[in-house]
């Protein structure tokens, strides 16, 4: 399909709003702890959520359903979201989004153990290269214990988010993208309440920069992106909408030098083309079939 102006314009938010949550995560994270600020940011999207079911007259789940999607949100928000904000105490914006990036990757491997789905050469050497451009991140760091449990961190957050992509297929089918993304933030937001103790008194001292990062982050990369990806899903296809989000690492990057003064060392920026390069190889001509699901990736 042609791209039309409003295609192109939906492209670019979806792609800015997915960015810009990595480098604001971590202005959050100044006054918050990583468990607060998933929380805090989850409850904003509910309350956004909760607004807009009502005025659609959104169906509840059906009870025997309740179970997997309480499951499934906490593997794709609550994990997602805590091991993310933990891994960027340590590890810069531009990188994690990087890290992010080869949530696919996991999601292939995936279908292939549980849905015995073809995963060709080309496949296999993408997936090598771009664990290679890990391990290279992994290595230019100075601090390097501290590297490496962000970093692995942020891969536990990419497994948890594949996960959720390659079994939520028949849920989605079910219930619809926006009833299915609702249950699933609820369903995170509940099981984050472990986490209520001690957040009043970081709401106390909070700053006004941290206060807005953690609003926005609630309004903006946590809800409007699905919509606008479950639009793009309907008008042009899933793997066609999800392809450009590629460009969202080297968006954070720029983003985490503009707000952040961030800036990576040319190791870094090695490693990330490599990363980079690996994730695109591994999804050129592709021949696995997760259509509804597979590129659904979490920001």
């Amino acid at each position: 399909m042609k791209l039309t102006f409003s295609l192109v314009f939906l492209h670019i938010l979806m792609i800015s709003l997915w960015a810009s949550a990595f480098p604001v995560i971590q202005i959050g994270l100044e006054s918050f702890s990583p468990q607060h600020l998933a929380f805090v940011r989850l409850s904003i999207a509910s309350l956004v959520l909760l607004v807009i079911a009502i005025a659609t007259h959104m169906r509840l789940p059906d009870i025997k359903d309740i179970p997997f999607l309480l499951a499934l949100g906490f593997l794709g928000f609550t994990v997602y979201h805590t091991a993310l904000n933990i891994g960027e105490k340590t590890v810069s914006a531009g990188i994690a989004s990087l890290l992010v990036s080869t949530t696919p990757i996991f999601s292939s491997l995936l279908a292939i153990f549980l849905f015995q789905e073809e995963f060709g050469k080309r496949k296999w050497v993408g997936s090598a290269v771009s664990f290679a451009g890990v391990a290279l991140l992994t290595f230019s760091k100075e601090n390097f214990v501290h590297s490496v449990n962000g970093i692995l961190l942020i891969l536990l957050a990419a497994l948890a988010e594949s996960i959720y992509i390659v079994c939520q297929k028949n849920l989605l089918k079910k219930y619809g993208f926006l009833s299915f993304v609702t249950y699933s933030i609820w369903g995170a937001t509940i099981s984050m309440l472990v986490f209520l103790p001690g957040l009043e008194t970081e709401l106390a001292h909070i700053s006004v920069r941290s206060a807005i990062s953690v609003i926005y982050l609630g309004l903006f990369p946590t809800v409007i992106p699905y919509m606008v990806l479950a639009y793009l899903t309907s008008r042009i296809g899933s793997a066609e909408a999800a392809i450009s989000l590629y460009l969202t690492p080297a968006l954070s990057f720029f983003l985490a030098w503009l707000l952040l003064k961030d800036i990576p060392s040319a190791a870094s920026i090695v490693g990330s083309i490599i990363t980079l390069c690996g994730v695109l190889l591994t999804h050129s001509k592709r021949k696995v079939v997760v259509k509804e699901t597979k590129f659904t990736m979490q920001r």
